[in-house]
C-alpha cells in the first residue's frame, strides 16, 4: 500500500473515530470534559491527512502520528480515572472542598460539570469509550508511522 493511501487510511480512522464520538452524543451520551480532550487531536490527524494528500511531504505522516497516539495517551488517562486508578482534572470528578461556608458549596454544586469524567457512560466487551478511543487511535498511530517509512508517494 502507498504512502498516500496509508495516510488517507489513517485520516478516515480519525473520521470513523469522530463520527462515532457524535453519534453517541446524538444518541444521549454527553461528552464529559476528558471525552472532548480526545477529540481534538483527531480533527488534528483529519486535516493532517488532507495536507497530506495534497503536500505530500515525508515528514507529514510523523504529525498524524503523534496525533493519534496524543488522542490514544489522553484515551489511557481517561481509562485510568474510570477506573479510580488515578484522580483526574478536578472540574469533572468527584469530590471537593467541603471546609467553606454553606455559600461556598452552594456555588460549588452550581458550579460543577454535569457529566463526570470517572464514570463510565457506555461499555462493550468490558471496555469503556475511552478505552476504545485509546486502542483503535494507537492502531492508527501504527497506520501512520507505517505511512511515514514507505519510500513511494
Amino acid at each position: 500500500m502507498t504512502r498516500t493511501r496509508l495516510c488517507l487510511l489513517a485520516a478516515a480512522g480519525s473520521a470513523a473515530l469522530l463520527l462515532g464520538a457524535f453519534f453517541f452524543q446524538w444518541l444521549g451520551y454527553a461528552p464529559c470534559k476528558l471525552c472532548l480532550w480526545q477529540r481534538w487531536p483527531h480533527g488534528a490527524a483529519i486535516a493532517i491527512g488532507g495536507i497530506a494528500l495534497v503536500a505530500g511531504w515525508r515528514w507529514l505522516p510523523f504529525t498524524g502520528a503523534a496525533a493519534a497516539a496524543l488522542t490514544g495517551v489522553i484515551g489511557v488517562y481517561h481509562t485510568g480515572v474510570e477506573m479510580r486508578w488515578w484522580q483526574g482534572p478536578t472540574t469533572c470528578t468527584s469530590g471537593g472542598d467541603l471546609s467553606g461556608s454553606a455559600d461556598d458549596l452552594l456555588n460549588q454544586i452550581m458550579e460543577a460539570p454535569l457529566i463526570r469524567c470517572d464514570e463510565v457512560a457506555w461499555a462493550f466487551a468490558g471496555l469503556s469509550m475511552a478505552t476504545w478511543n485509546a486502542i483503535l487511535s494507537f492502531a492508527l498511530a501504527a497506520i501512520w508511522i507505517a505511512a511515514a517509512r514507505r519510500a513511494n508517494a
